[in-house]
């Protein structure tokens, strides 16, 4: 469903992705998933956007963030807002949602196929409105959850949906082994 000559544009919607990926038990590769899409098509700009705890002093996201900025993504970023719910449970509220459809729309007319990792049906809408744009739209994220991670209507809406499970053996970080020492006998005294 790629054309080598076409010009791509990757939305990713990282908490989503994360989340995806993490129902199917493995990490995101950014290097190996944005040279897989380099050689899918002419690939002008992979954006990633995230919500930041500002206040705290370290950040587990930090770290990937830095790696995404200094290597060829585009990172859109906002603080999250922190509140404490009615059950008296700490929440963090961070949605992207404008800040990709606005960039989409921005980009459109200098696309051809955009890559929207996500599940979230709030984007069919934004699909929808870049087809009319001429803009063929993927839509990266699983139904191979329980339950799956892509609503009906965003799956439906797609131009190509492509199952992120399938993705795995390309983009997947491989799985490291538990580190072990080896005790092994001195072998001069075997000969």
């Amino acid at each position: 469903m790629f054309y080598r000559d076409e010009r791509l544009a990757l939305f990713i919607d990282g908490s989503n992705l994360y989340a995806a990926a993490k129902s199917l038990g493995f990490d995101i590769d950014y290097k190996l998933l944005r040279q897989e899409f380099m050689r899918r098509g002419k690939m002008l700009r992979a954006f990633y956007y995230t919500a930041l705890l500002e206040n705290d002093e370290y950040s587990p996201i930090r770290p990937l963030v830095d790696w995404l900025n200094y290597n060829g993504f585009t990172m859109v970023t906002k603080p999250a807002k922190e509140y404490t719910d009615s059950m008296g449970r700490r929440k963090v509220k961070g949605n992207m949602d404008i800040e990709l459809a606005v960039d989409a729309m921005e980009l459109a007319p200098y696309v051809d196929h955009v890559v929207l990792f996500s599940g979230d049906g709030d984007f069919r809408p934004l699909v929808e409105a870049l087809q009319r744009k001429g803009v063929r739209v993927s839509v990266v994220s699983t139904i191979r959850s329980q339950p799956p991670m892509i609503s009906d209507e965003l799956r439906r809406q797609a131009d190509n949906f492509i199952e992120l499970d399938e993705l795995r053996d390309v983009v997947g970080r491989p799985v490291r082994e538990p580190r072990t020492e080896m005790v092994s006998e001195d072998a001069s005294e075997e000969t």
